[in-house]
């Protein structure tokens, strides 16, 4: 899955961010909140992403080659909500690309099975149907995934899976520091700080909105945003999603670089699933869907 050889020992980028990235969180929770609270909140919800953004990178490898190391550089879950040891099971799995946007076996898929869609009560596909729009799976979108998340480990650890299990155990002391920390050292009400922490979680949806579709050829389901701007770096330029399919184990800062060098290639392989920038994902899709709930290519779709 990783191709190691292109992984630095010590890269030096990544760890920089990861120092911005905490120092802003602390500054977001006590001097910025104190100045002012949106500007706290804003520092938080930016923090937040970022963090996901490197948490990414760690399970692939990245700041360095030792995995205990690029583990706990990114311990603390700044958002709460995602242990890293499911968010890094899931994403490895997720990365077979023979089975994106597969109902059952992508754990990212955002399609569902149409024969599950056709027994929905009409509420239930009304949050769907209004998910599938960018607005939509901005605010509704981390209570859907979390819902249906939490859900299926509950099910797992039910069923005996021990690595899920521990997965949860060890999120326990990673969120509790950082609610140590907002309660004893911030100076955020905690209302503010989980808000904010939502916030991230929404940006977040941007990413993940229409980074695959539905495709019978299984590198034709991958996007490519050509964005270089405040996002791309929120995202750790994940926004060249096709790139990062392709070659897993090449750090954030050199994606742009392979992309502008293989540009023909990478749009011919993923069949010009392309957008110029997420201001024209933003026009396109932010009260109209992209994809239908159910998988079009599903069998009875």
């Amino acid at each position: 899955m990783r191709d190691n050889s292109s992984v630095a020992r010590f890269e030096l980028p990544t760890l920089a961010l990861l120092v911005v990235t905490y120092a802003l969180w602390a500054v977001g929770t006590t001097w910025a909140a104190g100045v002012w609270l949106p500007l706290g909140m804003a520092c938080v919800a930016l923090a937040g992403v970022q963090h996901a953004s490197l948490c990414h990178e760690a399970l692939h490898g990245h700041p360095t080659r030792l995995r205990w190391l690029n583990e706990a550089l990114v311990f603390p879950q700044l958002t709460l909500l995602i242990p890293y040891g499911r968010f890094r099971d899931t994403h490895l799995e997720h990365h077979r690309d023979e089975l994106l946007t597969d109902p059952y076996d992508d754990p990212e898929s955002n399609y569902r099975d149409p024969a599950e869609w056709a027994r929905f009560p009409a509420w239930l596909r009304r949050v769907f149907g209004l998910n599938n729009t960018l607005l939509g799976r901005m605010l509704l979108g981390p209570v859907v995934s979390q819902v249906y998340f939490m859900k299926a480990d509950w099910a797992a650890i039910k069923a005996g899976n021990g690595a899920v299990l521990r997965a949860w155990l060890w999120h326990v002391p990673a969120v509790a520091f950082v609610v140590w920390w907002v309660v004893a050292v911030g100076q955020m009400p905690v209302w503010a700080f989980l808000l904010a922490s939502y916030g991230a979680h929404s940006v977040l949806k941007i990413r993940t909105y229409l980074e695959h579709r539905a495709h019978e050829a299984c590198k034709g389901r991958t996007v490519v945003v050509e964005d270089s701007g405040p996002l791309a770096l929120l995202f750790l330029n994940n926004n060249y999603h096709a790139v990062h399919h392709a070659r897993p184990g090449v750090p954030w800062y050199r994606l742009p670089a392979q992309f502008r060098a293989e540009r023909d290639r990478f749009l011919a392989e993923n069949d010009g699933y392309y957008y110029r920038s997420y201001r024209q994902i933003f026009a396109k899709h932010l009260l109209r869907a992209k994809d239908p709930v159910p998988h079009p290519l599903w069998p009875n779709g």
